[in-house]
């Protein structure tokens, strides 16, 4: 599978963004070369490059790889990504989220590998002071998943100061979508976002979706997020990847569309799209949810030359329906 390209190391690549990553690297000449357990991640996703099998917790597999395939730079999506699980067992994410950073960084200190792009989140704000939300806003993540990112994100500041690490920190908001061309998705399981929930009931795999709080100072009444194209993320990875290339040294970024769709807006339209009814349950807020939450990204499109080509609701909702009508693959991972 070696295109003779420049190898990238891509944690967690078999995963929803992870492999959205790896298919834009191979397509700007990059060999992605995935290292995931894949114990969230699937076999099938793994496409564009070589697989192997390990965890960042294992420094021997991690040392391995980085030996074999000298990459000139890590891109690391590794980790858990559910806020309730975080909260339900904080140990266990901050073992796998920032333990395991840590295993990683070190294993690129000792084989010279100096650059690395952070998958990281918009969770690290908490609920916002101002909207849309700045690279500067205050940290104050309200979970312990936003608060591994947090931490994970100062060990790349750190590493930056003592070691001369070179780094991107890429803080999302909402990914939504799926490939424009349908040949990966989003597969979670559980599923916890919101637009495959909603796919889920077009598709009649679920009774209807709960909408959590239709009672926001919002102009519906349920709470605005901010969603952004898997495959613009994706881009927008790459983008880091080549300024850090090209002598970059250091940057947080925020990766969002910049407006903001709320929860019925969502709901509308996939009942649009789908051409299906979707029943809707309306339920008390949850704690925490705050009632809008959309990303200032002027400076990814400023240093990375960085914009959006799918930010339409309507793009994002069409792309992942397209995904959510085809077999789903066999063979589990």
């Amino acid at each position: 599978m070696d295109n003779g390209g420049p190898r990238v190391l891509v944690t967690g690549g078999a995963g929803y963004v992870g492999s959205h990553a790896c298919k834009a690297l191979a397509a700007a000449g990059f060999l992605p070369v995935v290292y995931d357990n894949l114990r969230h991640g699937h076999r099938w996703a793994v496409k564009w490059g070589p697989l192997v099998e390990g965890d960042l917790a294992d420094a021997a597999a991690l040392g391995q790889a980085l030996q074999s395939w000298q990459p000139v730079a890590v891109m690391h999506f590794a980790g858990l990504i559910s806020v309730g699980e975080s909260v339900a067992d904080p140990f266990r994410h901050y073992r796998t989220n920032v333990a395991g950073s840590l295993s990683l960084l070190e294993a690129m200190r000792a084989h010279g590998v100096g650059r690395i792009v952070f998958s990281s989140t918009a969770a690290i704000y908490g609920v916002p002071l101002t909207v849309p939300i700045p690279e500067d806003h205050p940290q104050q993540p309200i979970n312990p998943y936003g608060a591994t990112k947090q931490v994970v994100e100062r060990m790349l500041q750190e590493g930056a100061d003592a070691y001369g690490l070179s780094f991107v920190a890429l803080r999302y908001f909402n990914a939504a979508g799926a490939d424009p061309d349908a040949e990966i998705g989003e597969a979670h399981d559980p599923e916890t976002h919101l637009i495959p929930l909603v796919l889920d009931a077009a598709a009649g795999r679920r009774a209807g979706i709960d909408i959590f709080g239709d009672d926001y100072d919002t102009p519906d009444g349920t709470c605005i997020r901010d969603y952004i194209h898997v495959a613009d993320l994706a881009d927008a990875h790459v983008g880091a990847l080549r300024w850090l290339l090209g002598g970059g040294q250091q940057a947080f970024l925020n990766l969002g569309n910049g407006n903001g769709f709320s929860v019925r807006e969502v709901v509308e339209t996939a009942r649009r799209v789908t051409g299906r009814p979707i029943p809707v349950n309306i339920r008390p807020r949850r704690d925490g949810d705050p009632p809008a939450l959309v990303g200032d990204a002027r400076a990814a499109r400023d240093l990375l030359g960085w914009q959006p080509q799918r930010a339409a609701l309507e793009v994002q909702v069409a792309d992942a329906w397209r995904w959510h009508q085809r077999p789903r693959p066999e063979g589990g991972n």
